[in-house]
């Protein structure tokens, strides 16, 4: 029963690292927030789980390389313990071809989506066209086009139909690192990280109290939740688009506000780490890294922490990530094996430690890495979301400038959503303040 009423400068709706790097930034300032989650825990997308020999492992976000600044400063200034990803070895591609054409079919498939980010996401010429019907018009190899979707879907975790070719382009273009991604992991897990920056926030973080409305007006808001209602002068949702399109906002956002929050949808996979008592592809002189031509967003890659915890990690997504949770997980483990052993040999199916977690875009859930747009003609709905309806504000590494749908992403949206409202709160204290 809600039954108790609280003040606070700014309230703070999720606590994913866009939610707390932006209350990180105004505690900086001297503005009091409180940081609503409605889950058990920190993190967002990134979260630790238990594989089967009891180790802690990273179920959601996890990997980062040096092209992150921000996440990068952090982890180290967090005194993490950065883990290079292996990758020596031969890459498999599978079903196999020889490793001049794999290396061929790569590069043609980079090159694919290099002219895809040449386009200018306005130009009139790709007007109504979503990624697959501009993948169809292509002269390329049947292969490169294969593997370029393969890629995509892994990546952004829906299918090329769903997605506007405008909006890939806009997205993919501002994933700017040279290095590759999956560079390092942090040997404590991501999310150890998101747990650091709770604990600098101490009693002001609270879990398992989720906002079942937000009463907004020119006096300020209200966050109301089962057991309060907490009227502050602003509040930020920092929360994927998906998810804030389920909010009750009282009277009702504007219109356009509306229409852009529900122009996304999340993506959908699955990651699995497959726990060994050895690291049995070395021993062929195999990275670990594998992925296959006929399931589109397939891939697998070494995650051994060191020489006593080999392990492999999973990703299926996309449309595959929905074809294999149809599996069950008996079925999809089954499954997983005969893929494995396929491309690395016998000793893949001998794992002593297997995790799962499915991330999809259910209600109460959130699927994929980030939220995509799939109106085609929601061409400002970026903009709209960030404008908000002040003093409703929105972030999320969606609508992050750099990597978005990256935790580097999210860092960096909620530290810009942070200084705007500081400025905003900042000068309405002072007009308080001077009696005007």
């Amino acid at each position: 029963m809600n039954d108790r009423t609280e003040r606070t400068d700014v309230v703070i709706v999720g606590a994913g690292f866009t939610g707390l790097s932006a209350a990180l930034e105004l505690r900086r300032a001297g503005i009091d927030c409180v940081l609503l989650e409605a889950r058990d825990r920190v993190g967002g997308r990134v979260e630790a789980m238990r594989n089967g020999l009891g180790e802690l492992i990273d179920g959601g976000g996890q990997f980062l390389c040096e092209d992150m600044p921000e996440l990068m400063a952090l982890a180290k200034a967090r005194g993490k313990t950065f883990v290079e990803t292996y990758v020596d070895g031969d890459f498999i591609t599978h079903p196999a071809m020889s490793a001049q054409r794999a290396e061929r079919t790569y590069h043609a498939s980079m090159a694919i989506r290099e002219r895809m980010n040449g386009i200018e996401p306005d130009d009139p010429a790709i007007a109504g066209l979503t990624v697959a019907d501009w993948l169809e018009r292509q002269d390329d190899a049947g292969e490169a086009k294969a593997a370029f979707r393969s890629m995509i879907e892994g990546l952004w975790c829906l299918a090329l139909e769903k997605v506007p070719l405008w909006y890939l382009i806009s997205n993919d273009r501002r994933i700017t690192n040279d290095v590759p991604e999956l560079q390092y992991f942090l040997a404590e897990t991501m999310h150890s990280l998101a747990e650091d920056l709770a604990a600098d926030l101490g009693g002001r973080v609270r879990l398992r109290t989720a906002v079942t409305r937000i009463a907004h007006g020119s006096e300020g808001v209200s966050a109301v939740t089962e057991t309060a209602t907490i009227e502050a002068r602003a509040v930020l949702v920092a929360a994927s688009p998906a998810m804030t399109s389920r909010v009750a906002f009282s009277p009702p956002l504007p219109d356009a506000l509306v229409a852009a929050l529900g122009a996304w949808q999340g993506g959908t996979v699955i990651k699995i780490v497959v726990r060994y008592s050895r690291a049995f592809w070395r021993d062929k002189g195999l990275s670990g890294m594998v992925m296959w031509r006929d399931v589109p967003g397939l891939f697998v890659c070494d995650t051994s922490k060191d020489d006593q915890h080999p392990a492999l990690v999973v990703f299926i997504g996309g449309p595959s990530a929905v074809e294999w949770r149809g599996y069950g997980q008996e079925g999809l483990r089954g499954k997983l094996a005969a893929r494995l052993v396929e491309a690395l040999g016998p000793g893949a199916a001998d794992w002593t430690g297997f995790a799962i977690r499915y991330w999809f875009n259910d209600t109460g859930s959130v699927g994929g890495y980030s939220d995509l747009i799939v109106d085609m003609g929601a061409t400002s709905a970026e903009r709209t979301i960030l404008a908000g309806a002040p003093p409703v504000h929105f972030a999320s590494s969606e609508l992050s400038p750099s990597f978005p749908g990256y935790v580097e992403g999210a860092i960096v949206a909620g530290r810009i959503a942070a200084r705007k409202i500081i400025a905003d709160v900042q000068s309405a204290i002072a007009t308080s303040a001077s009696g005007s």
